[in-house]
């Protein structure tokens, strides 16, 4: 594995570690559906001068439209606006609990579905990536996690994490055509376009049935602009080129150093010193995704 594509891999971790920390604070200004919304309506601005080719009526989309709008939905709709809804209905600790499983879900979606098989080094990798984040959410003390009590919203979450292994294995497999998988902004444009339908009839609904306060401000505009600039276009660039270079599951066990970004991002804003467990903790999660990589039979 290059220097460049662990790069590529450390992107999305970092920007949703960051994600995590202004969503939960975004909670008590705007509704989690709405907020997804508007994040993606600026996404798709900002993205739309760069690759509106594709949406035209020639364009070779309209040919697989139903496979891009099953993918829209499951990433811009289902997983965005449910991590969202879970940041508002429980807590931050238990939303990164439950989101730490994704290389676990990554490969028994894989080989349910896609006929990738899951080999001994994966599920070990699994087995020491989750070890690492519980370390990291437990604060060194593994009998706090017998503190935690989930609630109806974790599920929330857990929704979220399985569309997204689902979307993974798609954009992993979904080949044709070539002119858009080779260009990041159309392929994430076309997901942003047909993921805002779902987008928006979720916020037709909240709106109506679940009604709440909007409040607007510099903080409320400062954060929209941050999620749709970092968790969204740069994060999902670099999760569609480390899809394609590494694989899903790969790809996947980095996304298990969002919890340990978030703890050395709280330590920073919060003035705390690093511990010996995060320390710990870090090696337990490189040293899943280590086994995981030694894997042959990992799909790219």
């Amino acid at each position: 594995m290059s220097l460049s594509t662990i790069l590529i891999l450390l992107v999305p971790p970092l920007m949703w570690a960051g994600n995590a920390i202004v969503g939960h604070y975004a909670a008590d200004l705007v509704p989690p559906m709405l907020f997804n919304l508007v994040r993606w309506m600026l996404v798709f601005i900002i993205l739309l001068p760069m690759a509106g080719w594709v949406l035209k009526s020639d364009s070779p989309i309209w040919r697989r439209w139903k496979f891009f709008l099953i993918m829209g939905f499951l990433s811009v709709s289902l997983y965005n606006s449910f991590q969202y809804l879970a940041l508002h209905t429980s807590s931050p600790i238990n939303v990164t609990l439950i989101a730490a499983g994704m290389p676990v879900w990554m490969i028994l979606v894989g080989a349910l579905f896609f006929k990738a098989p899951a080999t001994l080094m994966n599920f070990l990798g699994a087995t020491s990536s989750i070890a690492g984040v519980l370390l990291v959410l437990s604060r060194g003390d593994p009998s706090a996690l017998l503190a935690f009590k989930f609630v109806p919203g974790d599920l929330y979450i857990l929704i979220a994490i399985l569309g997204w292994s689902i979307y993974s294995w798609m954009l992993s497999g979904m080949g044709e055509p070539q002119s858009v998988r080779k260009d990041w902004a159309a392929l994430l444009l076309v997901q942003v376009f047909f993921g805002l339908f779902g987008a928006a009839l979720f916020t037709a609904v909240e709106t109506v049935a679940f009604p709440q306060e909007i409040k607007m401000g510099w903080p409320l505009l400062l954060i929209l602009i941050y999620v749709a600039l970092g968790p969204a276009i740069l994060a999902y660039r670099a999760w569609g080129e480390a899809v394609q270079r590494v694989g899903p599951t790969i790809t996947g066990f980095f996304a298990n150093l969002t919890p340990l970004f978030a703890a050395v991002m709280s330590s920073i804003f919060l003035g705390e010193y690093p511990q010996v467990y995060h320390l710990i903790a870090f090696v337990l999660i490189v040293g899943g995704i280590w086994l995981s990589a030694l894997s042959k039979q990992t799909v790219h």
